[in-house]
Protein backbone atom coordinates (compact mmCIF):
# COMPACT_ATOMS: atom_id res chain seq x y z
CA UNK A 1 0.00 0.00 0.00
CA UNK A 2 1.13 3.46 -0.77
CA UNK A 3 1.85 5.62 2.23
CA UNK A 4 -0.37 8.64 2.75
CA UNK A 5 1.93 11.66 2.30
CA UNK A 6 -0.66 14.32 2.95
CA UNK A 7 0.29 16.69 5.76
CA UNK A 8 -2.34 17.53 8.34
CA UNK A 9 -3.65 21.05 8.06
CA UNK A 10 -3.28 23.10 11.29
CA UNK A 11 -6.48 23.78 13.14
CA UNK A 12 -7.65 27.40 12.81
CA UNK A 13 -6.82 29.43 15.88
CA UNK A 14 -9.23 31.94 17.30
CA UNK A 15 -8.05 35.44 16.50
CA UNK A 16 -7.26 37.54 19.59
CA UNK A 17 -9.54 40.54 19.80
CA UNK A 18 -7.85 43.83 19.15
CA UNK A 19 -6.72 45.42 22.39
CA UNK A 20 -8.49 48.62 23.05
CA UNK A 21 -6.14 51.34 24.11
CA UNK A 22 -8.70 53.12 26.23
CA UNK A 23 -6.43 53.65 29.24
CA UNK A 24 -3.45 54.89 27.27
CA UNK A 25 -5.60 57.04 25.03
CA UNK A 26 -7.18 58.64 28.08
CA UNK A 27 -3.76 59.42 29.46
CA UNK A 28 -2.67 61.00 26.19
CA UNK A 29 -5.87 63.01 25.85
CA UNK A 30 -5.40 64.52 29.30
CA UNK A 31 -3.62 67.82 29.16
CA UNK A 32 -0.89 68.90 31.58
CA UNK A 33 -2.32 69.25 35.05
CA UNK A 34 -2.16 72.71 36.59
CA UNK A 35 0.06 72.95 39.68
CA UNK A 36 -1.83 73.22 42.94
CA UNK A 37 -1.89 76.61 44.58
CA UNK A 38 -1.62 75.13 48.08
CA UNK A 39 0.17 72.07 49.36
CA UNK A 40 -1.84 69.93 51.79
CA UNK A 41 -0.25 67.72 54.42
CA UNK A 42 -1.99 65.49 56.96
CA UNK A 43 -0.16 65.75 60.28
CA UNK A 44 -2.24 63.46 62.48
CA UNK A 45 -5.44 61.39 62.48
CA UNK A 46 -7.09 60.28 65.72
CA UNK A 47 -10.10 58.09 66.39
CA UNK A 48 -12.41 59.69 68.92
CA UNK A 49 -15.49 58.21 70.54
CA UNK A 50 -18.59 59.57 72.17
CA UNK A 51 -20.75 57.60 74.58
CA UNK A 52 -24.43 57.59 73.61
CA UNK A 53 -27.43 55.67 74.84
CA UNK A 54 -26.82 52.69 72.57
CA UNK A 55 -23.08 52.48 73.17
CA UNK A 56 -20.10 54.30 71.68
CA UNK A 57 -20.05 56.31 68.49
CA UNK A 58 -16.64 56.42 66.81
CA UNK A 59 -15.48 59.26 64.56
CA UNK A 60 -12.16 60.48 63.17
CA UNK A 61 -10.35 63.75 63.89
CA UNK A 62 -7.81 65.06 61.35
CA UNK A 63 -5.11 67.72 61.73
CA UNK A 64 -4.12 69.20 58.37
CA UNK A 65 -1.68 71.96 57.41
CA UNK A 66 -1.95 73.93 54.15
CA UNK A 67 0.72 76.20 52.68
CA UNK A 68 1.80 77.80 49.40
CA UNK A 69 5.57 77.25 49.89
CA UNK A 70 5.96 81.02 50.27
CA UNK A 71 4.51 83.21 53.01
CA UNK A 72 1.05 81.73 53.65
CA UNK A 73 0.22 78.83 55.96
CA UNK A 74 -2.80 77.60 57.90
CA UNK A 75 -3.91 74.64 59.98
CA UNK A 76 -7.29 73.04 60.43
CA UNK A 77 -8.80 70.49 62.80
CA UNK A 78 -12.08 68.78 62.03
CA UNK A 79 -14.01 65.56 62.64
CA UNK A 80 -15.83 63.27 60.26
CA UNK A 81 -17.57 59.93 60.02
CA UNK A 82 -14.63 58.54 58.02
CA UNK A 83 -11.03 59.54 57.40
CA UNK A 84 -11.60 61.14 53.99
CA UNK A 85 -14.44 63.30 55.25
CA UNK A 86 -12.39 64.45 58.23
CA UNK A 87 -9.41 65.37 56.01
CA UNK A 88 -11.63 67.27 53.56
CA UNK A 89 -13.27 69.29 56.34
CA UNK A 90 -9.94 70.06 58.02
CA UNK A 91 -8.47 71.21 54.69
CA UNK A 92 -11.34 73.64 54.17
CA UNK A 93 -10.88 75.01 57.69
CA UNK A 94 -7.14 75.48 57.10
CA UNK A 95 -7.70 77.39 53.85
CA UNK A 96 -10.13 79.74 55.58
CA UNK A 97 -7.66 80.55 58.37
CA UNK A 98 -4.44 81.29 56.48
CA UNK A 99 -1.86 83.60 58.05
CA UNK A 100 0.94 85.57 56.40
CA UNK A 101 4.50 85.08 57.61
CA UNK A 102 7.06 87.91 57.74
CA UNK A 103 10.30 86.62 56.18
CA UNK A 104 13.83 87.92 55.80
CA UNK A 105 15.39 85.99 52.95
CA UNK A 106 15.06 82.28 53.74
CA UNK A 107 14.46 82.77 57.47
CA UNK A 108 12.53 85.00 59.89
CA UNK A 109 13.56 88.51 61.01
CA UNK A 110 13.74 87.82 64.75
CA UNK A 111 13.09 85.13 67.36
CA UNK A 112 9.69 84.54 68.97
CA UNK A 113 8.30 82.39 71.75
CA UNK A 114 4.60 81.67 72.19
CA UNK A 115 2.68 79.59 74.71
CA UNK A 116 -0.64 78.10 73.65
CA UNK A 117 -2.48 76.10 76.30
CA UNK A 118 0.14 73.63 77.59
CA UNK A 119 2.44 73.81 74.57
CA UNK A 120 5.31 76.28 74.20
CA UNK A 121 7.17 76.81 70.91
CA UNK A 122 10.32 78.89 70.37
CA UNK A 123 11.57 79.85 66.89
CA UNK A 124 14.85 81.59 66.00
CA UNK A 125 16.39 82.78 62.73
CA UNK A 126 19.29 80.74 61.38
CA UNK A 127 22.24 81.35 59.05
CA UNK A 128 22.08 80.20 55.41
CA UNK A 129 22.81 76.49 55.08
CA UNK A 130 21.51 75.57 58.53
CA UNK A 131 18.26 74.03 57.33
CA UNK A 132 15.14 73.48 59.39
CA UNK A 133 16.06 72.24 62.85
CA UNK A 134 12.70 70.98 64.07
CA UNK A 135 10.85 67.79 64.69
CA UNK A 136 7.39 66.35 64.35
CA UNK A 137 4.57 68.84 64.02
CA UNK A 138 6.76 71.95 63.82
CA UNK A 139 8.76 70.53 60.89
CA UNK A 140 5.57 69.62 59.03
CA UNK A 141 4.24 73.17 59.34
CA UNK A 142 7.52 74.89 58.44
CA UNK A 143 7.95 72.50 55.50
CA UNK A 144 4.96 73.93 53.57
CA UNK A 145 6.25 77.52 53.88
CA UNK A 146 9.11 79.32 52.17
CA UNK A 147 11.36 79.19 55.24
CA UNK A 148 14.55 77.19 54.60
CA UNK A 149 16.70 78.04 57.64
CA UNK A 150 15.20 78.02 61.13
CA UNK A 151 15.96 76.90 64.68
CA UNK A 152 13.02 75.70 66.78
CA UNK A 153 12.37 74.16 70.16
CA UNK A 154 9.13 72.65 71.43
CA UNK A 155 8.60 72.82 75.18
CA UNK A 156 5.85 71.73 77.52
CA UNK A 157 2.93 69.66 76.27
CA UNK A 158 3.31 67.04 73.55
CA UNK A 159 -0.26 67.43 72.31
CA UNK A 160 0.03 67.75 68.53
CA UNK A 161 -2.93 70.10 68.14
CA UNK A 162 -1.63 72.50 70.78
CA UNK A 163 1.88 72.44 69.30
CA UNK A 164 0.46 73.19 65.86
CA UNK A 165 -1.53 76.18 67.12
CA UNK A 166 1.47 77.44 69.12
CA UNK A 167 3.66 77.26 65.99
CA UNK A 168 1.15 79.23 63.95
CA UNK A 169 0.85 81.88 66.67
CA UNK A 170 4.65 82.16 66.85
CA UNK A 171 4.91 82.67 63.09
CA UNK A 172 2.08 85.19 63.18
CA UNK A 173 3.76 87.21 65.96
CA UNK A 174 6.88 87.89 63.88
CA UNK A 175 7.06 91.56 62.86
CA UNK A 176 8.45 92.48 59.40
CA UNK A 177 11.94 93.91 59.37
CA UNK A 178 11.03 97.20 57.72
CA UNK A 179 8.47 98.00 60.39
CA UNK A 180 10.64 97.63 63.47
CA UNK A 181 13.65 99.27 61.83
CA UNK A 182 11.78 102.45 60.85
CA UNK A 183 9.79 102.73 64.06
CA UNK A 184 12.24 105.12 65.85
CA UNK A 185 12.49 107.39 62.80
CA UNK A 186 8.74 107.66 62.53
CA UNK A 187 8.40 108.49 66.21
CA UNK A 188 11.13 111.17 65.97
CA UNK A 189 9.41 112.74 62.99
CA UNK A 190 6.14 112.78 64.90
CA UNK A 191 7.76 114.54 67.90
CA UNK A 192 9.21 117.22 65.62
CA UNK A 193 5.81 117.76 64.06
CA UNK A 194 4.14 118.03 67.46
CA UNK A 195 6.76 120.56 68.66
CA UNK A 196 6.25 122.69 65.57
CA UNK A 197 2.50 122.53 66.04
CA UNK A 198 2.83 123.56 69.70
CA UNK A 199 4.72 126.75 68.85
CA UNK A 200 2.47 129.83 69.00
CA UNK A 201 1.79 131.38 65.66
CA UNK A 202 3.20 134.90 65.47
CA UNK A 203 0.58 137.46 64.52
CA UNK A 204 1.47 139.86 61.70
CA UNK A 205 2.46 143.32 62.92
CA UNK A 206 -0.21 145.95 62.34
CA UNK A 207 0.45 149.66 62.17
CA UNK A 208 -1.31 151.68 64.79
CA UNK A 209 -3.46 154.47 63.46
CA UNK A 210 -2.19 157.90 64.49
CA UNK A 211 -4.51 159.58 66.94
CA UNK A 212 -5.76 163.01 65.84
CA UNK A 213 -4.08 165.82 67.75
CA UNK A 214 -6.38 167.32 70.37
CA UNK A 215 -7.39 170.87 69.54
CA UNK A 216 -6.25 173.36 72.05
CA UNK A 217 -9.10 175.17 73.60
CA UNK A 218 -9.14 178.81 72.81
CA UNK A 219 -8.52 180.94 75.79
Amino acid sequence: MAEDTTTPTPAPTASRPARSGGRRDNRREQGPQEPKQFEELVINIDRVSRVVKGGRRFRFKALVVVGDRKTKVGIGVSKGADVQAAIAKATDVAKKHMVTIAMSGDTIPHDAEVRFSGAQVMIKPAAPGTGIIAGGVVRSIIGVTGIRNLLTKSLGSTNKVNIAYATIEALKSVIPKDEWLNAPKKSAAKTVETKEAAKPVAKPATKKAAKPAAKKEAK
